[in-house]
């Protein structure tokens, strides 16, 4: 059976107002001190009426609450199939380092033909809710629980560890557009294009309210804290995915991404009241790609605000679906990417000599509209390799074609894929055959790197006394931080992850403020056996990563990286008319800016917004509105990754161009690589800047041009203070307390100064929060 390991396999081979803004979960008002939404992370949409439990997840800056020493997230994906019951070395709850991590995905529960969630019939050979394991230790079930399995264990140790959060995890590389049956057989119906999209290209309403209820029942059930959606994947890009699902996905492409997002909204939605019943926040997450060719098929990832945060599979960026060899995972780019170079990406000045196959190119894709702390970037605990290599550098961006492609791959032309020894954890193709691909467990890689025959050979098919050809020598590149083995008598080329890799990614979230990593898969992870003398499954790089993260400042929780106005108006801007798949270069879809207030913007109205340094600092306009990059963080190529996060963009209506309320006007845009929504938006109307409601930002106040009055104003949670503002001399304001909250209108001493809140806030110092920020100074004192 194909396991349903994430691959970006064979792609890149074929080549009304209020009502809406409180929906958006904006401010109207002062906020009350015990509101959920003083909880909410910035930029994340709200569900119109109701009363999200956000404070039982976050903090009040908006910040997830994981634990004291949990600083930044580290998710582990804990997949159903290493039961130990075929033999192979088991994977079980108890062997989760549950200290160590924050979050659990299990891998995975699939859409069923009847558009409901599934993880197939309860039985006691169903790994996930009746599987038992005898005998061994650490495995007993707790027997107050209805369900066995996985589950079961899952539910018992997060008695024990109460603040590790699961999700389930729906979906994957194998069951994005079907699922395995109860006999293992792969069945060519449900999944997410078929559910989510009608075969005409509309969106399957019916079918995503079925799904979105049933998952609502099934985390009730067996205790999740959530939902994650692992859709590979929702492009226009043409035979991307499993080839499997090319019948389904194929016909579907027009419609997949606003399939994807009606899909998330209603999840997002009904995750929300599902949370208000039951007084607790349930997260929604995806795990994304991060390849520039999947994503230039995706729209702006518009999605991305029903999101608690995006999870990259920032891996199999290389690997034996094309000729190219090169990392599996690397940091950075260094410029001389193979496959890359094929295409010109180095050489075209449009696409501004970035390198868009490297983790830091993904991150910064998805921090243009998300804060750096709602983003976690992707390890791989396997390796991906070649054999017979030409060329590179011990390998490194070497060539490895084959002459003949697995079966049921879809391909003509493909890599030559490691086999044997050197792809233990290989996946079959669809006549049974080993699919070549260098498929290791880090810990069976660790003991080729020492040469070392492990004892579990046997349990793979190797015979007992089995060889090793070859040495297997570690290389490592420091800019692309990507370490491999290679095997220069078989011309085999292995790419790894071990401690420096990983103490060096770990050391990139803390300082950008990301939000954590995520693994794949947590059986992948190596500890030394000196009793035996090898490397066995354990929680070295696990543990690695809770070391560095556990003293690691707050993570960033802004979208913006400036201050911005408190107050917004509702005029929105969306993206649209995108042109599908190998048709979309360059991008070139509408922006439409709809005026949603009371007043008609003048001529030469200015709005001006960020996107993200992903793509070059090009964006531009065919329809005389003037769009130009003003500001840019980052210029050059990204050897080494890129320095900043944000280009800001200006456009204006002509001056012949008037828009009256409700009325709407389309504008051409135009840019090179794929960005994710752009945001930090601003409007200037007639001398005063505001922000744009549709940016979803905590604390904004909702007005109408020209008002500093919020269309409605709930009543404060306590009496406004009656001591006036000083105007020097003595501090007579209450001394600034830290932790302490502050209503609209508080007056406060900090620093010589007295402050004045011009809304709710929480831990924002006077002083520190800019010119638009809560606490405006009233001068000495």
């Amino acid at each position: 059976m194909l396991s349903p390991t994430r691959t970006r396999a064979m792609l890149l081979a074929s080549g009304a107002a209020i009502a809406g803004l409180l929906a958006a979960g904006l401010s109207t008002g002062v906020s009350h001190a015990a509101d959920n939404e003083s909880c909410r992370p910035d930029g994340l949409y709200k569900t119109a009426g109701v009363d999200v439990p956000y404070c039982s997840v976050y903090d009040a800056e908006g910040r997830e609450k994981m634990g004291a020493d949990h600083q930044r997230r580290v998710i582990g994906y804990f997949t159903g199939w290493r039961t130990g019951k075929n033999g192979e070395p088991a994977y079980l709850a108890h062997n989760i380092p549950w200290s160590k991590v924050t979050h659990l995905n299990y891998a995975f529960a699939h859409v069923g033909a009847d558009n409901k969630i599934s993880v197939g019939a309860d039985n006691a050979n169903n790994a996930a809710t009746g599987m038992t394991w005898p005998g061994v230790a650490g495995a007993e079930m707790d027997p107050a629980l209805p369900y066995k399995g996985h589950f079961n264990q899952l539910t018992k140790f997060k008695k024990q560890y109460p603040n590790v959060k699961t999700l389930i995890s729906v979906g994957g590389w194998a069951e994005t557009g079907g699922y395995f049956g109860d006999d293992g057989n792969r069945v060519a119906s449900g999944g997410f294009y078929s559910m989510a999209t009608n075969a005409d290209g509309s969106v399957n309403r019916a079918g995503i309210e079925t799904f979105a209820n049933s998952s609502v029942e099934f985390i009730r059930k067996y205790g999740f804290n959530g939902v994650d959606i692992d859709y590979e994947y929702p492009t226009t890009m043409k035979d991307a995915g499993n080839p499997l699902d090319w019948q389904l996905s194929n016909a579907r492409r027009a419609g997949l991404v606003q399939g994807y997002d009606a899909l998330m909204k209603s999840l997002r939605e009904k995750l929300d009241r599902a949370g208000a019943a039951d007084g607790k926040h349930y997260l929604l997450t995806v795990a994304a790609p991060s390849s520039g060719y999947l994503l230039r098929g995706m729209e702006t990832f518009q999605m991305q605000k029903y999101l608690d945060y995006v999870n990259i599979m920032s891996y199999d960026l290389h690997g034996a679906w094309n000729e190219y060899v090169g990392p599996n995972a690397s940091l950075f780019d260094d410029g001389k990417d193979a496959e890359l170079a094929a295409a010109n990406v180095y050489g075209s000045s449009q696409y501004g000599n970035i390198g868009y196959l490297n983790t830091d190119w993904a991150y910064h894709y998805f921090r243009g509209s998300m804060p750096a702390g709602r983003i976690n970037i992707g390890l791989p605990y396997y390796t991906r390799g070649h054999k017979n290599v030409q060329g590179g550098t011990d390998g490194l961006w070497g060539k490895a074609p084959a002459t003949t492609c697995p079966a049921g791959a879809g391909l003509t032309k493909c890599g030559d894929g490691a086999v044997g020894i050197d792809n233990l954890w290989h996946d079959k193709d669809t006549n049974g055959a080993e699919s070549p691909a260098g498929s290791n467990p880090m810990w069976h890689a660790k003991n080729l790197e020492k040469g070392i025959v492990g004892d579990y050979v046997t349990k793979y098919g190797f015979p007992a006394n089995t060889t090793l050809t070859g040495t297997y020598a570690r290389k490592y590149d420091a800019t692309l931080v990507a370490p491999w083995l290679w095997n220069a008598q078989k011309k085999v080329f292995l790419s790894t992850e071990d401690e420096q890799s990983v103490a060096a990614k770990a050391d990139y979230v803390v300082d950008r403020g990301i939000g954590g990593t995520m693994v794949w898969e947590m059986a992948g992870d190596y500890a030394w056996n000196a009793a035996k003398g090898q490397y066995e499954m354990g929680d070295t790089l696990t543990s690695l990563m809770y070391d560095k993260f556990k003293t690691a400042a707050p993570y960033g929780a802004k979208k913006s990286n400036t201050a911005l106005p408190a107050q917004a108006v509702d005029i929105k801007t969306e993206f649209t008319e995108f042109k599908l798949g190998d048709s979309n270069y360059p991008i070139t879809p509408k922006l439409r800016i709809t005026n949603n207030t009371a007043a008609t913007l003048p001529g030469g109205t200015e709005f001006q917004f960020d996107y993200a340094t992903a793509a070059p600092s090009n964006a531009s306009d065919q329809s005389g509105f003037g769009t130009k990059v003003i500001r840019s963080d980052h210029t050059g190529s990204n050897v080494g990754g890129l320095k900043g996060d944000f280009h800001r963009v200006s456009l204006k209506l002509p001056a012949w161009q008037t828009l009256a309320p409700g009325a709407s006007v389309d504008l051409a845009f135009n840019y090179y690589l794929p960005v994710s929504t752009p945001s930090n938006w601003t409007v200037n109307i007639s001398g005063t800047t505001y922000a744009l409601a549709g940016d979803l930002a905590r604390g904004v106040t909702v007005v109408q041009p020209g008002s500093t009055t919020p269309p409605t104003t709930p009543p404060p949670t306590s009496p406004p203070p009656t001591t006036p503002p000083p105007t020097g001399g003595a501090c007579t304001g209450p001394a600034y307390v830290a932790g302490q909250v502050y209503t609209g209108g508080s007056v406060v001493s900090h620093k010589g100064r007295t402050w004045k809140a011009q809304w709710w806030t929480q831990n924002e110092e006077p002083g520190s929060t800019g010119e638009w920020g809560v606490w405006k100074d009233q001068g000495a004192c």
